[in-house]
């Protein structure tokens, strides 16, 4: 799904740059690690769900069939 319109980048984008980096605590830091800066700033809710969703469920014990694994492309630990 494209969450930046105004940058062209998608959701996948923005959960591997949290997964690449430890640390990102606003989505400012995410446009920075992706390379571009906001323009309009409506995706900036939607980069801070995206942060919320993947820091809630850093487990790695997910089972496979979570709905936030899905998203965050993790699996369970085995």
């Amino acid at each position: 799904m494209i969450v930046c319109s105004c940058n062209v980048f998608s959701d996948r984008q923005v959960l591997d740059a949290l997964a690449g980096t430890q640390g990102l605590r606003s989505p400012s830091e995410v446009y920075r690690c992706l390379g571009c800066s906001p323009q309009c700033g409506r995706c900036a809710r939607t980069i801070r769900n995206l942060m919320n969703q993947a820091q809630a469920h850093d487990c790695g014990g997910c089972a496979e069939d979570c709905p936030v694994a899905a998203i965050t492309g993790m699996v369970a630990a085995e």
